[in-house]
C-alpha cells in the first residue's frame, strides 16, 4: 500500500531537510544532462483566473521518479482558500510501483521555488545590498524573501503591489521580524534596491529599463507560462549575465523567451543556474553587473524536495 504524507506532516519533515542544498544539487544534476524532464503539462483557466502543471522527471539511476500536480488560482483567498494546491507522487524508478503520496496542497512548489531564488542569490547577488524591492504579496512573494535573507543581509523591504490590503496582510506575515518594509511604487524600487524579486502574475513588464541601477540583480519567478511577463525585454539586453534555471524551458515561457521572441537577445548570451552552480560558469563578477535569474520551475526541483521528504520520512521511521 502506498504511504500518504499529510501537509501536516511534511511541514514537520522539512524541519530536518537543508533544502536550498538539495535543490543546488538538483540543478547541477540537471545542467550536467543526468535528469530526463519532458515538457510541461498545464492548463489554463479564465473564470476563474488560474492554472494547473504537470511537471515530471527522474535523476539517471536514481531509486524513484517524481511526478507532481500543482495549481494556482488567483481568487481563491476570496473564499477562504490558498491560492496554490497541488500534491506529488513518488514512484519507483524499477517497478513504478507508487511509494508515496504526499498531499502538500502545493506547499512543497511553493518551498522549493523559493529555494531556487536563495541558490540563486548566493552566487548571483552584489556585496553589499542597498535595500531589497519586492514585487507582489502573496506566498510566493513572501517566501523568496525568507530564503533568500540569509544570503543578502538586509533588513530594508520595498514592496509593490496594486492592492493595499494585500501589502497589509504582507506586513503582518513579517510583523515578527526585524524588517523594515515600505510600501513603493515600481519606479522607486527599481531606483533605490539593488536586489528585485517579481513573484506575479503579470501579463505585461512591471519592471522598465530606463528605471534599472547599475549592479542590480533581478530574480524574476512569476512568468512560468507563455502569456506572462514582468519584465522589460529591454532590461535582458542590458544585463551582463541573464541566467536561466533551464535553457530548453525558458525557450518556451518567462522573460528569456519573451526576448528571445523580440529579438532583445540571443541563445548564447544565457547562462544556467546549474552550471554557474557547479563552477562551470561564472556568475557575478562585479558589484557593476546588471544581472537577471529566469525561474520558470523545473520538475528536477520537484524530484528534489518530494525524494527528500519521503527518505526524511524513512529516515525516522527507522530511528
Amino acid at each position: 500500500m502506498s504511504l500518504i504524507i499529510n501537509k501536516d506532516e511534511i511541514v514537520r519533515l522539512l524541519q530536518g531537510i537543508d533544502i536550498v542544498s538539495e535543490i543546488a544539487e538538483g540543478f547541477i544534476n540537471y545542467s550536467k544532462g543526468n535528469v530526463t524532464v519532458p515538457p510541461v503539462g498545464e492548463l489554463v483557466f479564465d473564470n476563474p483566473p488560474g492554472e494547473m502543471h504537470i511537471k515530471y522527471g527522474y535523476i539517471k539511476d536514481d531509486e524513484y521518479f517524481v511526478i507532481k500536480i500543482a495549481s494556482g488560482f488567483y481568487e481563491n483567498p476570496k473564499i477562504g482558500l490558498s491560492s496554490s494546491q497541488g500534491l506529488m507522487l513518488v514512484m519507483s524508478a524499477r517497478t513504478g510501483v507508487t511509494e508515496a503520496v504526499l498531499l502538500d496542497e502545493g506547499l512543497l512548489t511553493n518551498i522549493r521555488t523559493a529555494a531556487a531564488g536563495a541558490c540563486v542569490a548566493k552566487v548571483m547577488a552584489p556585496s553589499v545590498i542597498k535595500a531589497i524591492g519586492i514585487f507582489g504579496t502573496g506566498i510566493q512573494a513572501r517566501l523568496q524573501l525568507e530564503q533568500a535573507l540569509p544570503f543578502l543581509r538586509s533588513n530594508r523591504i520595498l514592496v509593490y503591489d496594486t492592492d493595499q490590503g494585500n501589502f497589509n496582510d504582507y506586513i503582518d506575515y513579517f510583523k515578527d521580524s526585524s524588517l523594515e518594509i515600505s510600501f513603493a511604487n515600481p519606479s522607486d524600487i527599481a531606483k533605490t534596491c539593488n536586489y528585485i524579486i517579481t513573484a506575479t502574475p503579470a501579463k505585461s513588464p512591471l519592471l522598465k529599463v530606463d528605471s534599472i541601477l547599475p549592479g542590480t540583480h533581478i530574480t524574476a519567478v512569476g512568468s512560468d507560462t507563455p502569456e506572462k511577463q514582468e519584465l522589460d525585454s529591454a532590461i535582458l539586453e542590458r544585463a551582463d549575465i541573464v541566467v536561466a534555471d533551464s535553457i530548453a524551458q525558458c525557450e518556451t515561457r518567462g522573460e528569456i523567451f519573451h526576448a528571445l521572441n523580440q529579438r532583445f537577445i540571443m541563445k548564447d548570451k544565457i547562462s544556467e543556474l546549474g552550471k554557474i552552480l557547479a563552477g562551470e560558469q561564472p556568475g557575478r563578477s562585479s558589484d557593476r553587473q546588471i544581472t537577471i535569474a529566469d525561474l520558470t520551475g523545473v520538475a528536477v526541483q520537484d524530484i528534489q524536495i518530494a525524494k527528500a521528504v519521503f527518505n526524511q520520512y524513512k529516515k525516522e521511521a527507522v530511528l
